[in-house]
């Protein structure tokens, strides 16, 4: 039993084919060149007071899941300056027509693991009373024989039986294994809680000189027609300027 909860607690459901998809940019002005970080298509985009380094946060996108990139922020100027992720806008571009592409937020993805946590206390507290009522019925049992008589007539007696050993050694066992579920469910969440705490990009104010970054997350885009590319607009507003970077998201060759 102890088994069959811990691969249900973390298993994914595999449904279906997974594809992949690969992300390259554009350099839309003199201000933009497209580079290569550690195998990654990436793009540095600099303004007067800025400059901004993007690239996916994966070498490959899963087909219809949320590209995740890596945002690099410098603050050349002289002067605080604020980068606010309510100010980042993301376009989905279908011929001339611009489909606004939602921005996930930090608190938006603390919100969704949440969510997730909520969901595997339930499952974890499924397991764990399952455990506990099978060591409950542990230590009892019935029997049933058979015995020959005189003039070769047969008896047949049953009966149950309370073992307090067993039961005692059932109950131990269930909850050693109920608390391993109950800390692995929450060790998982405090360590996704700390990975989002710790990588996605959040509203900060950027000293003279200063880098800062972190992990931007978008809705998925459309899906276009057969193999055609996926184009949208990143816009990234650091201080008074504006970077826009034009991105393309297709199937892996």
């Amino acid at each position: 039993m102890f088994k069959w909860g811990m691969v249900a607690i973390a298993a994914l459901p595999l449904v279906g084919c997974v594809t992949q998809e690969t992300v390259s940019f554009r350099a839309s002005n003199a201000n933009q060149q497209a580079i290569i970080r550690d195998g990654r298509n990436a793009l540095v985009s600099r303004q007067k007071n800025s400059l901004v380094l993007v690239s996916p946060a994966s070498r490959q996108v899963q087909t219809g899941g949320r590209p995740v990139f890596v945002v690099g922020i410098n603050n050349m100027s002289p002067k605080p300056v604020n980068f606010l992720t309510s100010q980042v806008e993301a376009n989905q571009m279908v011929g001339e027509q611009a489909y606004p592409m939602q921005v996930i937020t930090y608190d938006a993805l603390v919100q969704e693991e949440r969510n997730r946590q909520v969901g595997r206390a339930i499952l974890a507290g499924l397991v764990v009373g399952a455990n506990a009522y099978n060591a409950s019925r542990a230590g009892y049992g019935s029997y049933e024989s058979t015995t020959i008589g005189p003039r070769g007539r047969t008896y047949t007696t049953s009966g149950t039986f309370y073992s307090p050993t067993a039961a005692a050694i059932a109950q131990n066992t269930a909850a050693a294994q109920n608390e391993a579920v109950i800390s692995a469910t929450i060790e998982r969440g405090q360590a996704n809680m700390a990975m989002l705490e710790q990588s996605v990009i959040k509203d900060n104010t950027l000293m003279p000189g200063e880098w800062y970054g972190g992990q931007l997350h978008l809705a998925p885009p459309v899906d276009g027609a057969g193999d055609a590319s996926k184009n949208y607009v990143l816009t990234l507003q650091v201080g008074n300027d504006r970077h826009v970077i034009d991105v393309s998201q297709g199937p892996a060759r």
